[in-house]
């Protein structure tokens, strides 16, 4: 079945087929609202076998109060609608071909990823207003006091507004996001900027295109004077989807035909080893993979598990 770009795992479990396949589609175009309520139904009807429910009405004491009955099982189920957002991986893994001095070419990566959606419809287009969290954390394993040697913090507040102009459209929905990013570091290690951007989500068949364009907010401590030298105006993310592999190749480039061009290149690969765990490869090279590496050129291959993508 065609998955989108954005593809959330919230169904841990076996849940009626076509029913499933309406809450995913609803989730696809957004519809966060009307997909959760789907789900809701599928439980009131045991139409979903989860243990954590089982737990909770089996052996959890009731409380008279419905509200504080409803509060208990959101805990117990640790349901707060909150969903994977960009891909959740551990590489155990990388190897940068490059030499830079105090680190070994040898290191571990993983990357944390959520969001939560807070509202609904506010503009009355189907639009929801989420929060979103990515932290990329690069880590010397093979260090003897193997430290972590950078982590990138990057949360957001964006609008996704599902496109519904046209029945059948290449344009399936486009965002308006505020992110900030940073190192969360001191004096000359200290990087971090902020931007908007637009993105526009597009498909074609299997193939999903995701077209991202940004501005810098100006700040008066900048400690990145020439970060569009390297990291460019943009991002295009094309992902390819065939069975239960995922191919997807992410491209930048500052657009400087000299030789001030500066580019990066990534393309990943995953596929399912079961249910929820996905084998997961990455090959990179070019420019601003991290925030204290985005003047030095990388040139890496790694290898682990997703748990989302």
């Amino acid at each position: 079945m065609k998955k989108t770009l954005y593809y959330i795992l919230i169904c841990l479990t076996v849940l009626n087929a076509d029913t499933l396949d309406d809450a995913k589609q609803l989730e696809k175009e957004g519809k966060y609202k009307e997909a959760n309520s789907l789900y809701k139904t599928l439980l009131k009807e045991d139409r979903i076998t989860n243990k954590q429910v089982d737990y909770f009405e089996q052996k959890i004491d009731k409380s008279n109060d419905k509200e504080t009955n409803f509060t208990i099982k959101q805990i117990i189920n640790s349901n707060f609608e909150i969903y994977p957002y960009k891909d959740n991986y551990f590489l155990p893994f990388t190897y940068d071909f490059k030499k830079k001095d105090g680190r070994k070419k040898a290191e571990a990566k993983f990357q944390i990823s959520f969001k939560k959606p807070i509202t609904y419809n506010l503009f009355s287009l189907n639009e929801t207003i989420n929060i979103a969290y990515t932290q990329t954390s690069y880590w010397q394993i093979y260090k003897q006091s193997a430290p972590f040697r950078e982590t990138n913090y990057k949360p957001e507040i964006y609008i996704l507004f599902p496109y519904s102009k046209l029945d059948h459209t290449l344009l399936k929905a486009y965002k308006i996001s505020l992110m900030h990013e940073s190192n969360g570091r001191d004096n000359e290690s200290s990087r971090s900027w902020n931007r908007i951007y637009l993105e526009g989500l597009f498909q074609i068949s299997n193939v999903f295109l995701s077209s991202k364009v940004w501005a810098r907010i100006p700040d008066k401590k900048d400690d990145n004077p020439n970060l569009y030298k390297y990291y460019g105006y943009g991002e295009i993310e094309i992902s390819h989807i065939y069975r239960d592999n995922i191919y997807k190749l992410k491209l930048r480039n500052n657009l400087k035909f000299s030789k001030d061009n500066k580019g990066f290149i990534e393309f990943s690969y995953s596929f399912a080893m079961k249910k929820n765990y996905f084998a997961y490869m990455q090959i990179s090279s070019g420019y601003a993979e991290s925030l204290i590496d985005y003047d030095k050129e990388i040139n890496r291959i790694s290898i682990g598990i997703s748990l989302s993508r």
